[in-house]
């Protein structure tokens, strides 16, 4: 069955962050018809993340987000602007992932604000990261101010929910994921199961 992790950044609880995640996720599962939803709360894993940070090694509920993530046909991304970017939390934990986790991999980006005016943080800082982490941008963001909540202009919100899900749920059904025919992509704990000999370096370098 497909697959979809979402991933909330927000600090509250309930957050407006979490409320547009669901969303996003609910109008997803109902363009793919069928999909199991996963979500990772990253308030939660928040002290592990820094353990991370410190130790390299994550704790266990870190690793199970992660795990989640690596295993994910599409991934939802969602993060609170703070300082006309994304968040600390949510940064932090991109930066954790190993190295082409997130290769192929569709992602939908949705952001949240007290105001419109920080709507172009999803093109400014967002599509740039995913970008560099070589991951498969739906086209349409989606941006949610405090307003856009039970305001007059809610169908507006809805619309642009329905059209990114749409994309996104489009993009699992077409994009090949580099792992799809190779029987899973080598991970760092792979590398060290399986060490490449010493002498065998040596020659490879040697053009042996």
């Amino acid at each position: 069955m497909t697959s979809i992790v979402v991933v909330s950044a927000g600090l509250s609880n309930p957050s407006s962050t979490r409320l547009l995640a669901d969303r996003l996720a609910a109008a997803t599962v109902d363009a793919l018809e069928e999909a199991e939803v996963a979500v990772v709360e990253l308030r939660d894993v928040a002290h592990e993340l820094t353990d991370h940070l410190l130790t390299g090694f994550p704790g266990p509920a870190l690793a199970r987000a992660i795990d989640l993530v690596r295993a994910a046909d599409g991934v939802v991304a969602v993060t609170p602007v703070f300082s006309a970017s994304y968040s600390g939390l949510f940064k932090t934990f991109f930066d954790l992932l190993e190295p082409g986790t997130l290769d192929g991999t569709p992602v939908l980006l949705a952001a949240t604000a007290g105001t419109a005016r920080h709507s172009l943080v999803i093109d400014h800082a967002l599509r740039p990261l995913f970008s560099y982490l070589r991951a498969v941008v739906v086209p349409t963001g989606v941006f949610a101010a405090t307003e856009d909540f039970g305001g007059t202009d809610g169908g507006a919100l809805e619309a642009r929910i329905a059209r990114a899900a749409g994309e996104l749920a489009a993009l699992v059904g077409k994009v090949s994921r580099p792992d799809a025919a190779g029987g899973g992509r080598r991970t760092v704990e792979d590398e060290l199961a399986q060490p490449t000999p010493f002498e065998e370096l040596l020659r490879r370098a040697a053009g042996g």
